[in-house]
């Protein structure tokens, strides 16, 4: 079964410590550890992961980001990526192909993820379960010590 991670981007990013970086790739530009654990876990238990950015839409590693943003989906803001670049970036990544979603963020994004791809599509968000920020980084890096997965 062919697994697809989506992890969060988070707000910490290398432009915090960097200011004056120009372009980099996706997987160089965030540097908060809830990304940093679930990337760690995305790449140990399922097959590929992208991010998931607000003003960005879905990124590979290799996708470049321009410079320092802050957009969030809880904040109305012109920069939020629409639920039609969504789709099209789901389509054209071929981010629809694979056999199940593994969503390593919080419930703010269901209702983003649930938007974009196929409602046949499986999914699960194993992270919803535990009761805040603490807990999921602590489940994240047992997880991935043990090398035993939290998502079914």
């Amino acid at each position: 079964m062919k697994e697809l991670s989506i992890i969060p981007c988070g707000r910490k990013k290398i432009w915090d410590k960097q200011p004056e970086l120009g372009p980099v790739a996706a997987k160089d530009a965030y540097i908060g550890t809830l990304h940093q654990r679930t990337r760690e876990y995305a790449q140990l238990f399922t097959n590929q992961w992208v991010i998931l950015s607000a003003k960005h839409g879905f990124l590979f590693a290799e996708d470049e980001v321009d410079g320092q943003y802050d957009v969030t989906f809880n904040r109305k803001n012109d920069e939020i990526i629409t639920f039609d670049k969504l789709i099209r970036q789901m389509k054209n990544k071929q981010l629809d192909q694979f056999d199940k979603l593994v969503v390593l963020t919080g419930k703010k994004y269901k209702p983003i993820i649930n938007g974009t791809f196929p409602d046949d599509m499986p999914k699960t968000y194993p992270l919803l379960q535990f009761g805040g920020i603490g807990y999921i980084l602590q489940a994240l890096k047992q997880s991935t010590e043990a090398n035993q997965p939290i998502h079914k």
